[in-house]
């Protein structure tokens, strides 16, 4: 079988998910990397070889070069454009998460890779991971029941770094750190609840690094070229995005349609970095203790009066790779169904949930908290999707 050839449109802090799809010989290669900055395009040779074509716009990869199937690894204000023209070339088309930074564009979106039948896979790689799998496996099984509720605290130890010293820290360019980084989560606790969120109420502040005046335009630096992780606490980060307008803490109550009420914590400026679920079913709850391989997830199945050590305890497998190992699974699902179509445990559907849920909860956080309902999408588009993209 000829090798997939694959394009690759952004070649910046995300661009090792995509060196999983560079397999000449053995299935798939990287034909040609898009990316505007000349940093971009020499980090694409040194990883790729000094032969890769590179060109600066998704325009000229799509003129210029015969590719099978292209991957979006852009910054999430660039994910909805490039999308639309790559699937408007009948592309099946990969696109980081989050799926785009507005509820329209989402939308629009998924009724283009409907209207052009072009493949469209999004890359929520947590449903790879080894944690998040045993924690669904669990649920499936019927052994704590019925999902009646889940809670997720996320504790970004690391905020500061990742998401203030960039575009992510402006509303423009990120809409809220409820999509680059909450559309994991709340992808998370839709598939471990088997539904989606159609209301949506929320708090949150600007409280820690809006205060912070040391200010300077990074955008000739990547992440690793600041990142440091002796810096402590949160009020000693020096060199922030010039403009911060996103919140750093926020807090969403959601009610799923299925009757499961979910609540999702993200702060950024915490000491610890690590995601904690509880899912409580109507027989038994399970809870991850960490979320990396050799961490636990205890499940407690009889009644107790108080804290108290689990039922059972399992642990969380290992597996290479980033993200726990859900990248390379992420990309190798993405390249079979590029291939092949069918069902994906990733689902386009639920990233546009994520995304809705993300948009709608930052409007309720400004808007003093008032609860709003998540629109949903036309049931045809979700058929269509749900059933493979066939």
């Amino acid at each position: 079988m000829n090798d997939l050839r694959i394009g690759v449109i952004g070649f910046g802090s995300r661009h090792t998910v995509a060196l999983h799809a560079h397999q000449p010989g053995n299935g798939s290669v990287i034909t040609v990397v898009a990316d505007p900055s000349e940093r971009g395009k020499a980090n694409a040779r040194e990883a790729l070889g000094d032969d890769i074509a590179t060109v600066d716009t998704v325009d000229q990869l799509l003129a210029e070069h015969e590719v099978d199937a292209v991957m979006i690894l852009t910054p999430d204000f660039a994910h909805a454009s490039v999308a639309l023209a790559t699937l408007d070339a009948g592309l099946p088309t990969f696109c980081e998460k989050p799926m785009a930074i507005s509820v329209e564009d989402t939308d629009a979106m998924l009724a283009l890779a409907k209207e052009k039948r072009a493949r469209l896979y999004i890359g929520h790689n947590m449903r790879h991971m080894p944690v998040v799998r045993q924690m669904k496996a669990i649920v499936d099984s019927g052994r704590i029941g019925r999902v009646r509720a889940i809670w997720c605290r996320h504790f970004v130890g690391a905020g500061g770094d990742f998401y203030f010293k960039d575009w992510h820290a402006e509303r423009a360019k990120s809409m809220s750190l409820l999509l680059q980084k909450g559309a994991h989560d709340i992808d998370v606790i839709h598939w471990l609840a088997g539904g989606y969120t159609r209301r949506v109420s929320g708090i949150g502040d600007l409280a820690v690094y809006g205060d912070i005046t040391d200010r300077r335009d990074n955008s000739d630096r990547l992440m690793r070229d600041w990142y440091d992780a002796d810096i402590w606490p949160p009020t000693a980060q020096k060199e922030l995005n010039p403009v911060i307008d996103v919140e750093d803490i926020s807090m969403i109550q959601m009610t799923l349609d299925n009757g499961v009420l979910a609540s999702y914590q993200q702060c950024h400026f915490t000491p610890d970095y690590f995601r904690n679920y509880t899912v409580i079913g109507d027989a038994g709850r399970i809870e991850n203790m960490g979320d990396g391989s050799g961490d636990q997830i205890h499940i407690w199945e009889s009644r107790r009066s108080g804290p108290g050590r689990p039922d059972a305890v399992e642990v969380i497998a290992r597996a290479d790779g980033g993200h726990g190992g859900a990248d390379p699974s992420l990309v190798e699902e993405f390249l079979r169904f590029a291939r092949a179509g069918g069902t994906t445990d990733v689902s386009a559907v639920a990233a546009r949930e994520a995304v809705a849920t993300g948009v709608y909860g930052a409007e309720s956080i400004r808007g003093g908290g008032v609860p709003l309902d998540v629109p949903a999408i036309p049931q045809d588009v979700r058929d269509y999707f749900d059933a493979g993209q066939p």
